[in-house]
């Protein structure tokens, strides 16, 4: 009887590992390329960014979609998981939900588009949108419990209202280059200091 000997494991743990590192570059250059161009982006360019062929995004990513679907769930998880790092990092956890927000801005600048990306996919779309606020709801409550448990804050600011208030401030960035959402976002979050308790 033959059997495989250990030492010929590793190659397909390396072919994992290898494949596993391609589809993370694929990601986070093709959320680079959407910020810059756009969903609508050729892929040939996501490709050569990412250091890929053409055939490694469509074996991982067959459609647009799936791609389009599979960055925004990957900018979902980098946002929920650096709340609890930044909080550690921070001078303050005020500071730490600032610069959280901060990464939620640019998250919000990778969704352009999705909705039109997915078109009729409405099942998808709202399947994203829950994902969405199922992960980032609680990170963002735990900042703003931080911050009011500190006395840098005001007790009460709901994650959800906070949440769409920076993503209403955005709306129209993309098509007015003389409107900046980030300077009236830090007047916004400078308010919640100002409603602090005397």
């Amino acid at each position: 009887m033959v059997t495989g000997s250990p030492a010929e494991e590793p190659p397909s743990r390396g072919k994992r590992a290898d494949a596993q590192r391609n589809r993370q570059a694929v990601l986070t250059t093709a959320a680079e390329v959407f910020v810059s161009s756009g969903v609508d982006a050729p892929i040939r360019r996501i490709a050569a960014r990412a250091g890929v062929g053409m055939a490694t995004i469509y074996r991982h990513f067959p459609t647009r979609a799936d791609l389009v679907t599979a960055v925004y769930r990957h900018q979902i998880e980098a946002c929920a998981e650096a709340g609890p790092t930044l909080l550690a990092a921070a001078d303050s956890p005020f500071d730490a939900l600032c610069q959280w927000v901060d990464l939620f801005v640019d998250f919000l600048v990778t969704k352009h588009g999705l909705a039109d990306a997915l078109q009729s996919d409405s099942d998808r779309f709202a399947a994203l949108h829950t994902y969405f606020l199922d992960r980032l709801l609680p990170v963002c409550a735990h900042l703003l419990d931080a911050a009011a448990e500190s006395g840098e804050i005001s007790p009460g600011t709901q994650p959800y209202e906070l949440l769409r208030g920076i993503g209403n401030l955005c709306v129209g960035r993309e098509n007015d280059p003389r409107y900046d959402p980030r300077r009236l976002i830090a007047l916004l979050l400078q308010g919640l200091q100002g409603a602090r308790p005397a």
